[in-house]
C-alpha cells in the first residue's frame, strides 16, 4: 500500500550498530561521525552494517540509500534521546530478560557464545552480555517513548471507513492472502513409571556422586539432555524474574551455595542442580536433565487411538469438540475446544503463506471442516505425541471487504493514523534537539526537517 511506509523497528537498528558504540572515542577515528542526535553518536560504519541488515530482512524492496539509512537512525536516536529527558522508566528485570533471549538467539545461531564473544571483538561473555544490557535498555526506552507517544490515539468507525473509501477511490485497495481457523486433538506418547524411575535413580547416582566431589560440570557434558549442555557446561546465571521454569527457579533458589537438589520434573523432563555462587539478587547454577525414554511401542499407541478418534469424528458418533474435550493431552488447546492460537497476533487466524512450514504442509490442501490424517510432532519440551488438525475455517485470498474484514481495515487505519500522529512529533521535537550532521548527509533530501 502506498501510504505505508516500511517502519523498522528499533531492535534491528540498535542490534545492527550496537556494538559499533563500544570504546566509540578509539572507533571514532577510523569511522568518523556520521550525526549527532542530542547525546547520541551515529558513526559512519553504522549506515553500512544498517543497509546491509534491512537488505536481508526486507523481501523485494531494495531501494534504500544512505539517506534513507540516515534518516531512519536518527529517528531512533531521537525517540532514545527524548525517552530520558521524559523520565520513560525500564526496569532492570526487564533488561535481563531480553538479554537473556538475545544470548539464546546468537546461541541458536552459532552454536558457541565463545564465537559470539570472539566475532564482535568483546574480551568476554560479561563484556558482552554488559554492551547487550545497555542496547537492550536503549531498545525498551524506545519502544516506551513510541507507546506513549500514540497511546491515546484511536480511530472511529467513520474514520475507518473513510479511509476505506479513499483507498477504494484510489484503486490501493490490498489484498489478503490464505486464512485458516485451526483446531486440534493431540494424543502424547508418554514413558511408563519404570522408564520414570529408571531416569530418577540415575539422577540420585549422580547427586551421589557430585556430593563425593565428583565435578557437576564434567557429569553435566557427559549426561545432560540440554541442548545448551555443549556450550556451557549447563550452567545458568538466573534471577528471580529470569525466563526459566518455575520448578527450575523453585529449586534454584532454595539451595546454599554448593548444595544440589534432588531430583525434580518439568516440562522438560527431570532435573538435579548445584548452586556454584550466590551473587546478589543472581544465582550461578549448574544443571543436568534427563528426559525418560519413550518406547516404540507407546508411539504406535498413540497413532493408532488418534486414527481410531478420527474414525469416530469422521462417522458422526462424535463431534470433533467433543472429542478435544474426551482425548486430547494438550493443555493449552483442550480446555479451549481445541482452537489454536496464532502465538505472533494472539487471535485464531493464521495466514497460510506465514504459518509454521510443518503445520504447513499438513494444512494447505485441506478444504473447510477437513481434518488431517495423525502425524507426529516433538515440541522444544522434548515431549513426543500425535496430532490431527481440523480446519474449522478457511477464507481464500481476496481484496479487501470493508465488511468482512472491518477488524484488518480498522488496524490499517489506526496504523496510518499512529504514523501521523509519531510524524508530527518527530517534526516538533527535532526543533528542540541538538543535531550535528556531516557534510556528506547535509545534501540528502530528508522527510523531515533534519536541516534547519
Amino acid at each position: 500500500m502506498k501510504f505505508i511506509k516500511i517502519k523498522l523497528i528499533a531492535v534491528i537498528v540498535l542490534l545492527c550498530v550496537m556494538f559499533t558504540e563500544v570504546n566509540a572515542q578509539q572507533r571514532i577515528k577510523i569511522d568518523g561521525v556520521a550525526a549527532v542526535v542530542g547525546d547520541k553518536i551515529i558513526l559512519d560504519s553504522d549506515i553500512t552494517k544498517y543497509k546491509q541488515e534491512i537488505e536481508s530482512r526486507v523481501e523485494g524492496n531494495k531501494n534504500f540509500n544512505d539517506c534513507n539509512i540516515m534518516e531512519d537512525i536518527m529517528i531512533q536516536k531521537l525517540l532514545g534521546h527524548h525517552a530520558v529527558i521524559d523520565s520513560i522508566v525500564v526496569s532492570d528485570s526487564e533488561v535481563s530478560s531480553g538479554v537473556e533471549r538475545t544470548l539464546a538467539h546468537f546461541k541458536s545461531q552459532m552454536g558457541d557464545m565463545n564465537k559470539v564473544v570472539d566475532l564482535y571483538g568483546f574480551d568476554d561473555l560479561q563484556d558482552l552480555t554488559d554492551e547487550l544490557s545497555r542496547i537492550e535498555k536503549e531498545n525498551l526506552l524506545i519502544k516506551r517513548e513510541r507507546e506513549s507517544i500514540v497511546k491515546d490515539v484511536v480511530v472511529t468507525p467513520e474514520e475507518v471507513r473513510f479511509f476505506y473509501n479513499d483507498l477504494k477511490t484510489q484503486g490501493d485497495l490490498p489484498s489478503f492472502g490464505i486464512e485458516v481457523e485451526l483446531s486440534q486433538i493431540t494424543i502424547k506418547a508418554k514413558p511408563t513409571e519404570q522408564a520414570v524411575k529408571s531416569v530418577v535413580e540415575k539422577l540420585n547416582s549422580i547427586k551421589k556422586d557430585i556430593e563425593n566431589g565428583y565435578s557437576m560440570r564434567l557429569k553435566a557434558i557427559l549426561y545432560s539432555e540440554d541442548p545448551g549442555v555443549a556450550q556451557n557446561g549447563g550452567k545458568y546465571t538466573i534471577t528471580r524474574q529470569s525466563q526459566f521454569v518455575k520448578e527450575f527457579k523453585e529449586a534454584a533458589f532454595s539451595l546454599e551455595e554448593g548444595e544440589v537438589s534432588e531430583p525434580f520434573k518439568s516440562q522438560f523432563g527431570y532435573h538435579i542442580l548445584q548452586v556454584e555462587k550466590v551473587r546478589g539478587l543472581q544465582r550461578d547454577v549448574r544443571h543436568l536433565l534427563i528426559q525418560p525414554k519413550i518406547e516404540n511401542e507407546k508411539l504406535i499407541a498413540a497413532k493408532e487411538k488418534l486414527e481410531s478418534v478420527k474414525l469416530e469424528i469422521l462417522a458422526r458418533t462424535i463431534t470433533f469438540e467433543e472429542a478435544v474435550v474426551k482425548y486430547s493431552d494438550d493443555e493449552a488447546t483442550n480446555l479451549n475446544k481445541g482452537k489454536l492460537v496464532n502465538p505472533y497476533t494472539n487471535d485464531s487466524k493464521f495466514d497460510l503463506n506465514k504459518m509454521d512450514p510443518k503445520l504447513f504442509a499438513q494444512v494447505d490442501k485441506l478444504k473447510q471442516d477437513a481434518i488431517t490424517t495423525p502425524f507426529f510432532e516433538e515440541n522444544r519440551e522434548g515431549e513426543k505425541m500425535y496430532k490431527i488438525v481440523k480446519v474449522t475455517k478457511r477464507v481464500d485470498a481476496h481484496t479487501a471487504d470493508l465488511v468482512k474484514d472491518y477488524v484488518k481495515i480498522q488496524e490499517l487505519a489506526l496504523q496510518k493514523k499512529e504514523q501521523e500522529t509519531l510524524e508530527k512529533w518527530y517534526n516538533n521535537h527535532i526543533k528542540d534537539t541538538y543535531l550535528k550532521l556531516s557534510e556528506v548527509y547535509k545534501k540528502c533530501n530528508f522527510k523531515y526537517n533534519w536541516l534547519n
